[in-house]
């Protein structure tokens, strides 16, 4: 069944950026974020929500400056780093705008992307997501190993995961609604905006180099972040291990019958280096299959305390109140 888009208008644009050691390009995003502002500002109400993830540097201090220069310019501040996913979730539960764009405060998603998110959101669309056609500045083995992690979600996590994408996108505020009111502590927010559904498209884009500072995402990182996805959104790895598991009694049946017609036909069997490779396999197994369970048992400990995804310490430019509303 075809989506009906309901054509409408951008009342309200709401700015998402969460911040972690970005110091150095700060000034930069400021400048970039106001000479666009400055250009849209009449033809919609603007706002931007600085989050402030712990950071160790002096980000906390020129994101305070510009929300006070700026009543426009929200900050949110954790009383500790909490991760990415968490601070864009706070940053969606501070936004009020009717349409809120996510992005990265090192702007290699760029900001002259935004225009045609906003046109294909009044054309009816609730989630446009930046879909990257090539990434300037990267090794040959970031590109690789980030179009392997793609696929692996879509494979592992939800087909309708687009590939090539990451969290810069533009959502409407239905869908901000219910993102925001799913409990779960382990967020991968790209999977939670495909579960959801509602009409959504993609705006191809080339992706930036990098001006300021260094990724946030090295490969460790990314390597957890595509495993919280996968153990989220799906119960691939404990269906894997089951497969694995019959493979590995069908071969340890298919011994068996070698070791019966071996002693029918009276060979002499030392036997020593088969059963030693065939119990280290199985171990393997048995440990993977108890690490696996063990990593979604874990997930339920940690859910079912009902602590919250984030502490703000500290908040500028927010109207509570407003919040409620």
């Amino acid at each position: 069944m075809e989506n009906i888009l309901e054509p409408r208008k951008v009342k309200r644009l709401s700015f998402v950026f969460p911040v972690y050691n970005e110091a150095e390009g700060l000034p930069y995003l400021r400048r970039e974020v106001e000479t666009w502002m400055r250009e849209q500002e009449e033809r919609m109400e603007l706002e931007v929500v600085l989050v402030n993830d712990g950071s160790t540097d002096a980000s906390l201090p020129f994101c305070i400056d510009w929300a006070r220069d700026d009543p426009r310019v929200r900050l949110v501040s954790f009383s500790r780093n909490f991760g990415h996913q968490a601070a864009v979730s706070a940053g969606l539960r501070y936004a009020t705008g009717d349409a809120v764009v996510i992005m990265d405060a090192d702007l290699q998603d760029p900001l002259h992307v935004v225009p045609d998110m906003i046109r294909r959101y009044e054309e009816g669309y609730d989630v446009v997501y930046g879909q990257r056609q090539e990434r300037k500045g990267e090794t040959f083995f970031k590109k690789a190993s980030a179009w392997l992690f793609y696929r692996l979600l879509r494979y592992c996590v939800h087909k309708s995961i687009p590939a090539d994408t990451g969290d810069f996108r533009l959502v409407s505020r239905r869908c901000v609604d219910i993102v925001n009111a799913m409990p779960e502590k382990h967020r991968f927010l790209r999977g939670m905006f495909a579960w959801i559904g509602f009409p959504q498209i993609a705006v191809p884009y080339v992706r930036d180099e990098r001006r300021f500072g260094t990724t946030k995402y090295p490969l460790h990182k990314m390597l957890r972040f595509a495993w919280t996805g996968i153990t989220s959104f799906s119960s691939y790895p404990i269906k894997l291990v089951s497969v694995l598991g019959l493979c590995f009694s069908l071969l340890g049946f298919a011994g068996c019958l070698y070791a019966l017609f071996c002693y029918l036909a009276g060979w002499t069997v030392q036997g020593w280096t088969s059963l030693l490779c065939l119990q280290a396999l199985l171990g393997g197994v048995v440990l993977l299959s108890i690490g696996i369970t063990g990593d979604y048992v874990g997930k339920i400990f940690e859910e079912l305390k009902f602590r919250p995804l984030y502490l703000v310490e500290k908040t500028y430019n927010v109207d509570e109140q407003e919040l409620k509303r």
